[in-house]
């Protein structure tokens, strides 16, 4: 017979260890889900700063920038470059107004080296020129002695120029000292002496040349003198290498070499 609903209901209650419980869902679990993202993403912040930051130098600690970006004695790097400011005059197409200081002595040898190793050198009026430019007035007569009996007369006719220096027609003529490094020997406020390792290309570039350009290495010692304003030349000496060893490289052409010294300028040196 069936209840009607006027009938009173039954409810029946469990123990409490009995009652079912529903399962975790997706919304609950969510915030631990965020935390541990947030805390992964720290921690790899955290050892890609402590990366960036190793080996930097303490910007409170002393000394200067050169002295802070060189590399230590035992990295097998050398002395760091350095220099703060390249020299804004010239005298004559060179360089020149130096600081009284041992490193305006290294910038004044360095560019020096280059005007002596120039193919002006071969040319009396330009050489005079460059002499009289670098020199102190108290030396210019014995270095120009020197180097017209180096540069001038059977020099010029080996590498196949005239007496005025000029190369035959068709023909260009290459002198150029390159900078390698630097070091000073002896300092003092009135004298300096730098040695200035150099690499170099001398001979004559064309088709017809029977002295092609060559590359060869040496290092020119020079004596500067402090002459009121600036570091001049006193002295100078000469002698080869060190030469690396020669690298596996096809040579240019005489085509090539002729574009290169007539298309490529060169340089004046704040070191």
């Amino acid at each position: 017979m069936p209840l009607s609903d006027d009938q009173p209901h039954t409810r029946t209650r469990l123990p409490i260890g009995e009652q079912p419980s529903s399962p975790p869902t997706l919304g609950q679990s969510r915030p631990l889900r965020a935390l541990l993202t947030v805390l992964v993403v720290v921690t790899l912040l955290v050892v890609a700063i402590s990366i960036a930051n190793r080996g930097r130098p303490d910007p409170g600690s002393g000394g200067s920038s050169a002295d802070r970006a060189a590399p230590s004695a035992s990295s097998g790097a050398g002395p760091a470059a350095s220099g703060d400011q390249p020299v804004g005059t010239t005298a004559n197409g060179i360089a020149s107004g130096f600081p009284h200081t041992e490193q305006g002595a290294q910038s004044a040898a360095t560019n020096y080296a280059v005007a002596i190793g120039s193919a002006d050198m071969f040319r009396a009026d330009s050489r005079h020129t460059i002499v009289a430019t670098i020199a102190d007035p108290g030396a210019v007569g014995a270095l120009q002695g020197r180097l017209d009996q180096g540069f001038g007369g059977d020099t010029a006719a080996r590498y196949g120029l005239d007496a005025q220096g000029r190369a035959p027609k068709g023909l260009t003529f290459v002198s150029r000292t390159v900078p390698v490094g630097t070091k000073s020997t002896g300092y003092n406020d009135g004298d300096a002496k730098v040695e200035v390792w150099c690499t170099g290309l001398t001979g004559l570039a064309g088709e017809r040349s029977v002295q092609p350009v060559t590359a060869n290495w040496f290092t020119l010692t020079l004596s500067l003198h402090w002459a009121g304003s600036d570091w001049k030349l006193t002295d100078f000496t000469s002698r080869q290498g060190p030469a690396p060893m020669p690298g596996d490289q096809q040579a240019a052409t005489a085509e090539e070499i002729t574009g290169a010294v007539q298309q490529f300028g060169g340089f004046r040196y704040a070191r």
